[in-house]
């Protein structure tokens, strides 16, 4: 049986809860990876076949590629190049929780369920919960917020409206170095 290589992993302590969570690092993406992502960087809709000769590659060979990067989570959705504001949802804030550590699971339950719910992370410091919405004006931002905030296990929330987006998400530059 041939063996796998071990994903690494990042232990992740939230009060007195541990949770491990599979870490996808670019170290692992090798050259021919990257010339890939970048080319879908430049153009994602481009057909893997003219994606395969532009790199001149086989057209297997980008398939399977594609197929593991997108298995390891390496890739994001597809939805994620879905702009909220092109969905009538131009407001965008963070909301910081604090949480009552024993319903941790509960409110990360609840939150998975509130649509403009984008993500959340488990910060460092005095934050437990950093959640990044977007809502279709400042009184629907206040109806998420709250909603949020009756989540079971969130005890308390603030919340940071974004003015405008400087430095879109983006990855470009961490590929070509």
């Amino acid at each position: 049986m041939a063996q796998q290589t071990p994903r690494p992993l990042v232990r992740l302590t939230i009060g007195s809860f541990d949770y491990w969570q599979v870490v996808v690092r670019l170290q692992q993406l090798d050259s021919t990876d990257r010339r890939i992502l970048l080319a879908l960087d430049a153009d994602p809709r481009v057909p893997i076949m003219l994606l395969a000769q532009k790199l001149g590659l086989a057209r297997g060979t980008v398939q399977s590629r594609l197929e593991r990067m997108t298995a390891s989570g390496a890739l994001r959705p597809n939805t994620s190049r879905v702009l909220p504001s092109a969905l009538g949802r131009g407001v965008a804030a963070a909301v910081s929780a604090e949480l009552d550590q024993s319903h941790l699971d509960e409110a990360i339950a609840a939150l998975r369920k509130i649509p403009e719910v984008l993500e959340c992370h488990a910060p460092a410091g005095d934050t437990d919960l950093l959640i990044r919405v977007v809502a279709t004006s400042p009184d629907d931002l206040y109806r998420v917020s709250e909603e949020i905030r009756l989540c079971p296990g969130i005890v308390r929330t603030s919340t940071s409206m974004f003015l405008r987006e400087v430095i879109p998400y983006r990855t470009t530059g961490l590929l070509e170095g």
